[in-house]
């Protein structure tokens, strides 16, 4: 892998720019304290740890699986997102977050699957039936919320302690379910239409200027999702053969591999670069197969001019902005 293909991180002064925050893997920045430009990096997080080195391409490939689904469900469900400047770039509208994640599950996998093997056979309040075998179908779609936290893991929450706790009110939190619901029903139609299934993901939402509820963030894309392959599925169920998956989850499933869970004063393990293109071939594989578009790379010469001469004849040439 050469090492100067790699986004790391951003350092732009912008017209009219507020304020910047560097989150995970993106780097944000306030215009005008109303709208946003988010940089997709190649930094890549998990366990809620963000690991030593970028995986190249992931940056764009993350902005723009994201962009093209923020389009695909805008009719259903309205977005912040404005445009995309730059392939590792999306302006939207600043919002006030909804500090829960609504996180949806039409099978049992991932976290799901260890808090059931486990034992346990309730998730956020859900009962789960007995008898399942890891990445079986649920009878139906479950929502598991999460109440996002500054550090650490984010806490499971039912909708019933939502509402007990008076975090978001009764109204508000049923046009979030019901969200929730046509997004996974969007994204479940999508993939399935490209030989896919959408296993489980998670949607974050917000208060607009105009205190409506509007997705934010990202959508249906490899680290927000998890999807397998829909051909060979019910054979690998029936032999118990593990699900071919489309998501960050092998990167997890690496690391624990490697004696890493996120756990306090634990070492990540290295990153070969073997290991880092495969995580880029992955991500790559995601973006052809979920958008049936050919992955084109963008140059990584003066990445960082890019991008700011990019965003800044955006910003200049939009009276949004002036």
């Amino acid at each position: 892998m050469n090492a100067q293909m790699q986004l790391i991180a951003t350092n732009f002064f912008l017209k009219n720019q507020k304020s910047f925050h560097r989150g995970k893997v993106r780097d944000i920045y306030n215009i005008k304290d109303k709208y946003l430009v988010v940089v997709a990096c190649d930094r890549i997080s998990a366990f809620d740890h963000v690991l030593p080195r970028p995986i190249p391409y992931k940056g764009q490939i993350l902005n723009q699986v994201a962009a093209k689904f923020l389009d695909l469900t805008a009719h259903e469900v309205p977005n912040w997102k404005i445009a995309t400047p730059d392939p590792n770039v999306t302006v939207g509208y600043k919002c006030e977050p909804i500090l829960i994640e609504f996180v949806i599950r039409g099978y049992l996998a991932g976290y799901a699957w260890r808090l059931y093997e486990k034992g346990g056979r309730e998730i956020c309040g859900v009962k789960l039936p007995e008898g399942l075998k890891k990445n079986d179908k649920l009878p139906e779609p479950i929502i598991t919320p999460t109440i996002k936290n500054n550090s650490g893991h984010d806490t499971d929450i039912s909708m019933a302690d939502i509402l007990a706790q008076k975090l978001i009110k009764k109204k508000d939190l049923e046009i979030l379910e019901n969200y929730t619901r046509k997004l996974y029903k969007l994204g479940t139609d999508i993939a399935g239409e490209r030989g896919l299934i959408l296993v489980d993901t998670k949607y974050e939402f917000g208060h607009n200027d105009e205190k409506k509820i509007i997705l934010i963030d990202e959508v249906h894309t490899p680290d927000s999702s998890r999807y397998f392959y829909k051909d060979d599925y019910e054979r690998r169920q029936k032999t118990g053969e593990e699900q071919k998956q489309l998501s960050k989850e092998f990167v997890r499933e690496w690391l624990m591999e490697n004696g890493f869970y996120g756990e306090k004063d634990q070492q990540i393990p290295d990153m070969t670069d073997a290991v880092i293109d495969s995580i880029t071939n992955r991500y790559a594989e995601l973006y052809e197969k979920i958008t049936g578009e050919t992955f084109v790379k963008r140059s990584y010469e003066n990445i960082l001019d890019q991008i700011e001469t990019n965003v800044n004849e955006y910003l200049n040439s939009n009276p949004l902005f002036s």
